[in-house]
């Protein structure tokens, strides 16, 4: 039996691994966002960062977007922030969804895959908390409802520190 690479990613985003990581240094790297500049994740180190990839095909993604939205909006000012990594080819399908799911936190387009080998995405969605010195702290693979207790959790966590 053969089975697309979307929908094998969908299979995978239905099971979920949220781990504490050892310590060690996110890969920095510069995308393009929605606004149209580039954006640096070391520009942002001192602030508590969720790395978020998502695909505009993905459920789980379109059922997580406003959940975050309200993250960012109810921890920016405590040092938060969100990146949201669209993982497709054609920048396009993440802009019609976002007319539809609007966000306010920065989209940033990983269009020829090269941050998502970085971080060795194989879930849809795939989320990393990293911490104010730009270390990785936690991943959580796909998304289920109550997730964004454990994201609460850890986002509250990292901004004590």
């Amino acid at each position: 039996m053969r089975i697309k690479i979307p929908a094998l990613l969908m299979l995978l985003a239905a099971v979920t691994v949220s781990a504490k990581v050892a310590d060690s240094g996110a890969p920095d790297f510069t995308l393009k966002s929605n606004a149209g500049d580039n954006l640096r994740l070391s520009e942002h180190r001192g602030q508590v960062v969720m790395i978020n990839f998502w695909a505009s095909w993905c459920g789980p993604c379109r059922q997580e977007m406003p959940l975050l939205d309200n993250l960012y909006k109810r921890y920016g000012k405590a040092g938060f922030t969100i990146l949201g990594v669209n993982v497709e080819n054609d920048p396009e399908a993440a802009r019609k969804l976002l007319r539809d799911i609007p966000v306010s936190f920065p989209i940033l387009f990983d269009d020829n895959s090269t941050v998502s080998r970085l971080y060795d995405v194989d879930a849809m969605p795939t989320t990393v908390m990293v911490d104010r010195d730009g270390n990785l702290r936690y991943l959580h693979r796909g998304y289920k409802p109550g997730y964004e207790d454990h994201y609460k959790e850890q986002i509250r966590e990292l901004i004590r520190e």
